[in-house]
């Protein structure tokens, strides 16, 4: 072969060499590139999914929340009760403060009533039934008992009036009898009467012992027909408020009934607790505080917020081939799913859509642990 054409074919595998890692070198490069891209966004779409995830089930939460509020109160809707109305009808008496005062300044669940034993149900007074309403027979008062409130659970029941100013020192006395059906005679039979002495000018609650009546009515309900409430000074003048009038809002007769609480409580057992900013991915309880005002319940009195919590995160599958799947599409995974495992009340103090004030224990309302089932 001639020497200028063995230069030339030289010289041409070079270029070609040169070409050859110049574009190869690029085109792995751009591969790799590519590839890193690819893992890095599934990373981050990875995080995004578990962070979408997490808010789906807080807002899955507090949808349950609501709807579990009314179905066990028995309520369609939220009673259309405003703040105003609240400050209204609120009665002004020493048990309501104290039920208040069981709450911290911010309205929330202090840890003392989260561990109490004994559940406390306030019924505002109403007319007696119609049966009763014969000539001369009293507007005042009927009570109707909550089915959580058994013979043997009273711990107390307590008849709280309130008794308007008289115009000089006097000597009152409280009677309070209990209604029956004309047929049955006089209408009323006296069972309690209490003696108090009072001062000029000066409005007072007072409360009578009512637990051997409220028991016999729990025994026999067809008796409960409600009690008749007078108070009279040395002047004969009545001073018992028995309904709500003008400027007396808030005064009207309510009964007070503590029951035990049947329920023990055991120690938590152990779960994982995350933070919002955590990056665990298994099944964890994660902190929600639901705010009633944020809901506009102001019907609600107390607490007007309290911890929820809530859960979210992976479960591992029974079978390694379930995780893969699961991972992929989390949601359409028919897998064990993360949830409470243990939950707890709390009491609650409100309106009912008859106006009326309960003070009661609501099941279920916070999330305690978290599991996979």
């Amino acid at each position: 072969m001639p020497e200028p054409l063995q230069t030339l074919k030289t010289m041409l595998f070079i270029i070609y060499l040169s070409l050859w890692s110049v574009l190869g070198s690029h085109g792995q490069s751009t591969i790799g590139t590519t590839s890193q891209t690819f893992v890095t966004s599934g990373e981050d779409n990875g995080q995004c999914t578990t962070c979408q995830f997490r808010q789906q089930s807080k807002l899955m939460r507090l949808h349950s929340i609501k709807s579990q509020i009314l179905s066990i109160l028995r309520l369609e809707q939220a009673p259309n009760i405003s703040r105003d109305t609240v400050k209204l009808l609120l009665p002004k008496a020493p048990p309501l403060q104290e039920l208040l005062d069981q709450y911290d300044q911010n309205g929330g669940v202090s840890e003392d009533e989260e561990q109490g034993s004994s559940e406390t149900i306030i019924t505002m007074a109403t007319e007696p039934q119609a049966i009763t309403q014969g000539e001369g027979m009293p507007k005042c008062c009927m009570f109707s008992l909550s089915p959580k409130i058994l013979p043997d659970s009273i711990l107390k029941a307590q008849l709280w009036i309130y008794l308007r100013p008289a115009e000089e020192p006097t000597t009152v006395f409280i009677q309070i009898s209990r209604l029956k059906v004309p047929s049955e005679g006089t209408g009323r039979s006296r069972i309690r009467s209490q003696k108090i002495d009072v001062n000029a000018q000066t409005n007072s609650w007072q409360h009578i012992d009512m637990k051997q009546l409220l028991q016999s009515w729990l025994k026999q309900p067809e008796i409960n027909f409600g009690v008749e409430i007078k108070a009279f000074d040395a002047n004969g003048n009545d001073l018992a408020v028995t309904s709500a009038e003008s400027g007396e809002e808030g005064l009207q007769p309510f009964l007070e009934v503590k029951i035990s609480d049947t329920a023990k409580r055991s120690r938590r057992d152990t779960g994982l607790d995350c933070d919002e900013h955590s990056t665990e991915s298994r099944c964890c309880r994660y902190p929600l505080t639901v705010d009633f005002e944020d809901f506009g319940w102001d019907w609600i009195i107390a607490p007007k917020r309290y911890k929820a919590n809530y859960c979210s995160g992976e479960c591992v599958q029974k079978y390694p081939h379930s995780h893969i799947v699961n991972k992929a599409n989390p949601r359409g995974s028919a897998g064990p799913c993360c949830t409470p495992t243990k939950m707890s009340p709390i009491n609650m103090l409100y309106f009912n859509d008859r106006e009326q004030i309960i003070y009661g224990k609501i099941p279920s309302m916070v999330v305690d642990l978290c599991g996979c089932s």
